[in-house]
């Protein structure tokens, strides 16, 4: 299922004051009649090496996960590892860990990585080690953010690995009163214009589309969820765990949720040959904030607008809260994607409802 390289006027977005601000600074997804791993002896012996797979025929490999023991890089692996030899590189530790999955415990920055590549038998990188903590330095976010996935980029071209999939995420359009109801893939990357932080994030995105034009033999896919809910511990799911969210009096914009396990067999569905491209995903559908209250059972607590900003910034100064003062814009102004290409050209429809989906923060 090729797609065509047509150049989206997103790429126009690269030279807007905010990307130049940018620059200066969880059954299977992919059905198979036998499990790979059980059956093919190919595939489970290990190089001795790093413990590579050693490939057995061309287009067949691991699947080199990096983040893979965050929630869910765990939840994407338990999905694939039957299917697909998994080899991950997260600097933590992977409880739990199936058996047939390799994880090489250290940080994706040291020389090691390359060590990884080098051994061969690698047929696709999913990048999930983005770094989302808030309240690490600038310094660190752009050292593991940007500069790790640069080096990740030169592994992937180095030692000719066919296929990249980066989560990016559809926070990198920016909630604004000025969104229309619907983003497509080829709208501009305006997220960190009110919300510096993500600065790197979207820089990242934006190194995946340079990167996707520069090496065409590589099939690029860049996919951007939109809020991410389950046992996750991103900011959607915080603020839905709270006994009493926010909201913000006069509001109470429209929001896209989608299933953790729903963006895991969304990453399955991008390895797939011939897939590449930029795909945004969203869950069941659409539904006002005040909804997504109704279905936990939890009244909010309305806050006017002039109020809440200047009290989360002190809570966020004195550490009594993980949101951020930009995340308001996020629970007032409107930032819903639109689907059709990842329903027409990636095959995606979500398999959980919204009520499922919104009590999974609870589970």
């Amino acid at each position: 299922m090729a797609i065509e390289r047509k150049r989206p006027s997103a790429r126009a977005a690269l030279k807007s004051s905010d990307a130049a601000a940018v620059g200066a600074g969880e059954g299977p997804v992919v059905p198979h009649a036998v499990d790979a791993l059980e059956d093919a002896e190919g595939l489970r012996s290990m190089t001795t090496a790093v413990g590579l797979p050693t490939p057995s025929a061309p287009g067949e490999g691991a699947v080199l996960v990096t983040g893979i023991c965050g929630r869910l890089g765990r939840v994407f692996t338990r999905l694939m590892h039957r299917t697909d030899p998994i080899i991950g590189i997260d600097r933590r530790a992977f409880p739990g860990k199936p058996r047939d999955v390799v994880h090489h415990q250290f940080d994706l920055r040291r020389k090691k990585t390359r060590d990884v590549f080098r051994a061969g038998g690698i047929r696709a990188v999913v990048h999930l080690g983005v770094m989302h903590d808030l309240r690490a330095s600038r310094k660190e976010h752009y050292s593991w953010n940007v500069v790790a996935f640069q080096k990740l980029l030169e592994y992937v071209t180095q030692y000719s690995v066919p296929k990249l999939v980066l989560l990016s995420s559809a926070n990198v359009y920016g909630p604004s009163p000025d969104n229309p109801q619907f983003l497509t893939e080829e709208a501009p990357l305006l997220g960190a214009q009110h919300f510096s932080e993500i600065r790197d994030l979207v820089e990242v995105d934006m190194l995946a589309q340079s990167f996707f034009w520069r090496n065409p033999a590589v099939e690029t896919v860049i996919l951007r969820p939109c809020h991410i809910l389950g046992s996750v511990r991103n900011a959607p799911s915080n603020y839905l765990r709270l006994a009493r969210p926010w909201s913000l009096l006069g509001f109470d914009p429209m929001v896209q949720v989608i299933h953790e396990r729903d963006v895991a067999r969304a990453v399955g569905l991008a390895l797939r040959p011939g897939v590449a491209g930029i795909f945004n995903l969203k869950g069941p559908g659409e539904a006002p904030l005040s909804r997504i209250f109704r279905i936990l059972g939890k009244p909010p607590m309305p806050v006017p607008s002039s109020i809440a900003k200047p009290v989360l910034g002190r809570l966020w100064n004195w550490r009594m809260t993980s949101f951020p003062t930009p995340e308001l814009d996020h629970i007032r102004y409107v930032c819903m994607v639109d689907d059709a290409r990842a329903r027409a050209l990636l095959g995606f429809t979500p398999e959980f409802s919204l009520e499922d989906t919104v009590r999974a923060v609870a589970d």
